[in-house]
């Protein structure tokens, strides 16, 4: 970009030729510490040696650097030696260094004396000194950027304090002018000697000016618009660089600013300096609108520059002129200033305007509350805002909500926030959960106000349904907005404060099954809460006893009881629902309990609940999946599976694989109770495969649900089908037989013998071979410890008997003659089964039960007595094992 010369207004400092950028040195500290000359060692004056006439001003500067000057005289020849010596630099360029007494303690020494200075008070010409002596350093690029905003500051809290003189004739009137003409001199050069950096400089100053114009003083904000309006005056006439199109209102797609060509401070000044313009004080209203139309030159200037280079437009800067003294006139109010320059701002500037209105709206004496409420009215109806800018309206509205009290003031921002709801739902809502989580009286404000509009209370519900069941609330962060959890908590809390309001409820009433269950999910999620994320609400609530987990189960009484379903509420109550829900250890028990009530409700209520619980459970999030299968297993009795069979279907195979144990008995729970419905029983058995597996890989309890539900499927399978499936499945049992649970021993043996009767054809000849397999270990268990378990035994035993058409040893099981069923055994069979009996009956020698062990050996010595070799050596290699 090409690099425009630093501005050298004439009027500023005619008499000396401007430094070019280039060579402006760059000082520090380093470099000219050794020209310093220490208090007292010969080698120069002192301050208080020297009169005024008698030092030179680098030896005064220097002696004054060492120690502070005391006397009046004595500070004002330090002041106008640093006149002197950056007089000097410019003269000749090449003497900065030999001229320099270090700049940054220099600077220093003047910040300390006008410090010393009595605060608001006019004794002494000092501060006009002080300022001419910055003003130099400035123009002799000697003025550290480091001291500059706080010298600067300085200068204007007692400058602008000062009192008011309205003699002309009086001595401290006059000395007041010339301080006050230094000061504009002062902010003129520094905008002045700024080079290519001119819009910084002035951006800084503005800065620092505008706190001063809100002060409640009406002559300090009289003279800081006064200070505002030459500056942009002098601005207007110097040299600017080429600003970034952004500036100008034009839309650059792909384009990158540089710092020198932002003006940042544009929104808030504009806005500061159409509010000033209904003052209550004439001067500054005065002052404020001379301030407005340089503000117009200096944003017009910048549209016009850019238009002169388009051939078409070459009248474009006389029309502007005419536009400007027509548009911007004393007889113009401050709603068409403000309408003016809302034509030329892009949206950062109007974010920084409705954010400077919104402020005013707390110190109602200063400016017209009225106007402040019709640019609020204007920018949240006419501009489209980024997601960051919502978020920083909404935190300032929250701040200064608790500080208006003007009626106009309070009726615009409710206004605004039902507009910015409407337009940005999803920034408004996370933006006000973020600002107060724990819902404190300005929230419930703002919320009701978002909230009194139909079209908006659709969107924000949406909203809030969407934080409560955000499937990121495990994604951890370090900020209260950005932790989704703390943003559900917050969600849960506000809900009862707002379910009461008509539209609220009627929309409520529409989305109820979404919203009582993320409620309901919520309390599981809150159980999982960090400390420090439970010390965000807890701090707040604790004199209320109010836990998080506390106020989510108060959130889901609340919806119930304005939906209509108090009875319900009252129903979960007296079966101890809620105070289950309360701890981690019942807390699936209060689940259930909810659930049950639940499923008496109406068809039109109950089915949607149904149907949204099969969404989340879809979604697959493990948080969500516990809490949504029990309440969805409790509900599979009384609900119409017509439309959602299929898919329940798909979800029960998909968490059968479940690492949970306790997610695979409620699934094969659920396919139990199915499997006894007419309407669903048969979509069960393509579940058959999955629930085979069970009876390998799952644990006790599993295995203990998945035998009845395949003892129930397999009888409603075809006759090819189910003779497969049992042949399969007899190979399989036996191994359950031994299981820890005498309840899996019981019921695998009971389908053990049902199997004998589903086989046929071909597979009946391989059954035969599963049978005899499973003779030893049906033997043994008729000694089980469990009574249960030693009947079925008896009479899978007596089954598998009759299946092999063995006459003798099924007289035996039947009269319980069980110790001749072992020699019966040995005797029916050839000598080879021998050896497979006794490979079975050592195990068993390890089985926990001491019946069990002791029937196999005495098993074991029963085979010895017909295969004594064989016996002899097995036992020899058993032993040593």
């Amino acid at each position: 970009m090409e690099q425009r010369s630093p501005s050298c207004h004439q009027k500023a400092w005619p008499e000396k030729p401007m430094i070019s950028q280039a060579s402006r040195p760059q000082w520090g500290t380093d470099e000219v510490c050794e020209m310093q000359v220490p208090l007292g060692s010969g080698e120069g004056p002192s301050a208080s040696d020297m009169s005024p006439q008698q030092e030179d001003p680098l030896s005064c500067i220097r002696a004054c650097c060492m120690c502070r000057p005391q006397a009046e005289a004595q500070k004002l020849s330090f002041l106008a030696s640093i006149c002197t010596i950056c007089e000097a630099a410019l003269e000749d360029s090449g003497a900065h260094y030999r001229l320099c007494v270090c700049p940054l303690e220099v600077a220093q020494c003047i910040e300390e004396l006008l410090q010393e200075e009595p605060a608001e008070r006019l004794d002494t010409e000092l501060w006009q000194q002080a300022m001419n002596a910055i003003a130099a350093m400035s123009r002799a690029w000697l003025l550290p950027e480091e001291r500059k905003s706080s010298l600067l500051r300085a200068c204007l809290g007692s400058v602008l304090r000062l009192p008011r003189h309205e003699d002309t004739q009086d001595r401290d009137a006059a000395l007041y002018m010339e301080t006050m003409e230094a000061l504009h001199r002062l902010l003129q050069v520094l905008v002045g000697s700024a080079g290519t950096s001119v819009l910084m400089e002035l951006q800084n100053i503005l800065e620092l000016l505008l706190p001063f114009t809100t002060c409640q003083l009406a002559a300090v904000e009289e003279r800081a618009m006064a200070c505002i309006a030459r500056l942009l005056a002098f601005s207007n006439t110097c040299p600017l660089p080429e600003v970034c199109s952004c500036f100008t209102g034009a839309v650059v797609l792909r384009h990158q600013c540089t710092e020198n060509q932002r003006f940042p401070v544009l929104g808030k000044l504009a806005g500061q300096l159409i509010l000033c313009c209904t003052s209550t004080d004439e001067g500054t209203r005065d002052e404020a609108m001379k301030a407005v139309r340089q503000l117009f030159i200096f944003i017009a200037s910048q549209r016009m520059w850019m238009w002169q280079k388009d051939p078409k437009k070459p009248q474009l800067r006389e029309r502007w002129q005419t536009l400007f003294y027509e548009q911007v006139s004393q007889e113009n109010n401050a709603r068409k200033i403000f309408r003016m320059f809302l034509k030329y701002l892009q949206y950062p500037e109007r974010v920084s305007i409705f954010l400077t209105a919104i402020e005013s709206m707390t110190v109602p004496s200063l400016h017209s509350t009225e106007l402040a409420a019709h640019m609020v009215d204007v920018l949240s109806a006419e501009v489209h805002f980024p997601p960051g800018q919502v978020q920083k309206i909404v935190k300032v509205i929250y701040s200064s909500l608790p500080s208006i009290t003007a009626q106009p003031a309070l009726e615009s921002l409710g206004r605004a926030l039902l507009v910015l709801a409407s337009k940005y739902p999803r920034e408004m809502v996370s933006s006000l959960l973020g600002c107060s989580p724990t819902c404190t009286s300005v929230t419930i404000t703002m919320w009701k106000e978002m909230l009194s509009e139909s079209l908006a209370v659709e969107k924000v519900l949406q909203e809030l349904l969407r934080v409560l069941t955000n499937h990121s609330l495990y994604h951890m962060s370090t900020s209260t907005g950005d932790r989704p959890r703390v943003l559900a908590l917050a969600a849960a809390r506000i809900l009862p404060e707002i379910i009461q309001l008509p539209l609220v409820l009627k929309e409520a009433e529409a989305i109820f099954p979404q919203l009582f269950l993320a409620l309901l999910l919520q309390v599981s999620f809150t159980m999982e809460l960090t400390l420090q994320e439970v010390e965000i609400f807890w701090e707040v609530h604790q004199q209320h006893h109010l836990t998080p987990i506390r106020a989510a189960v108060q959130s889901l009484k609340v919806l119930l009881c304005g939906v209509g379903l108090q009875k319900q509420m009252e129903a979960i109550e007296e079966q101890g629902g809620w105070d289950a829900l309360l701890s981690t250890v019942t807390h699936l028990q209060g689940v259930q309990v909810v659930a049950r009530v639940m499923r008496e409700l109406p068809g039109a209520l109950r089915d949607p609940i149904f149907h949204q619980l099969v969404e989340l459970l879809s979604t697959k999030f493990c948080s969500w999946e516990m809490v949504a299968m029990v309440f969805l297993v409790e509900m599979l009795e009384c609900v119409d599976l017509s439309e959602e069979l299929h898919r329940v279907v798909s979800l029960f195979s998909t968490y059968l694989q479940s690492q949970s144990v306790g997610m695979q008995q409620l699934v094969l729970r659920g396919i139990l109770q199915l499997s006894k419905r007419q309407d669903t029983a048969r979509k069960m058995l393509g579940l058959l495969p999955c629930i085979t597996e069970q009876l390998q890989d799952a644990d006790s309890g599993a295995r203990a649900m998945a035998l009845p539900v395949l003892s129930s499927l397999l009888r409603l399978l075809e006759r090819g089908k189910l003779s497969l499936v049992a042949l399969e499945l007899a190979s399989n049992l036996p191994a359950l037989f031994e299981d820890e649970s005498g309840t899996v021993r019981q019921l695998s043996i009971h389908l053990f013998l049902d199997t004998l009767s589903f086989v046929e054809g071909r597979e009946k000849r391989k059954m035969r071979k599963e049978v005899y397999r499973s003779l030893v270990p049906l033997y043994l268990h008729l000694h089980d410890e469990e009574e249960s378990v030693a009947k079925a035994s008896q009479k899978a035993f007596l089954g598998a008997a009759r299946f092999l058409h063995w006459r003798r040893l099924e007289h035996l099981a039947e009269v319980a003659q069980f110790w001749q069923i072992g020699e019966c055994m040995l005797v029916e069979r050839r000598k080879s089964a021998a050896q497979d009996y006794l490979g079975q009956s050592l195990l068993y020698l390890q089985s926990p039960q001491e019946p069990l062990r002791r029937e196999a050996v005495r098993f074991i010595e029963l085979i010895g007595r017909h295969e004594i070799p064989t016996v002899r050596s097995r036992w020899w290699r058993f032993g040593r094992r």
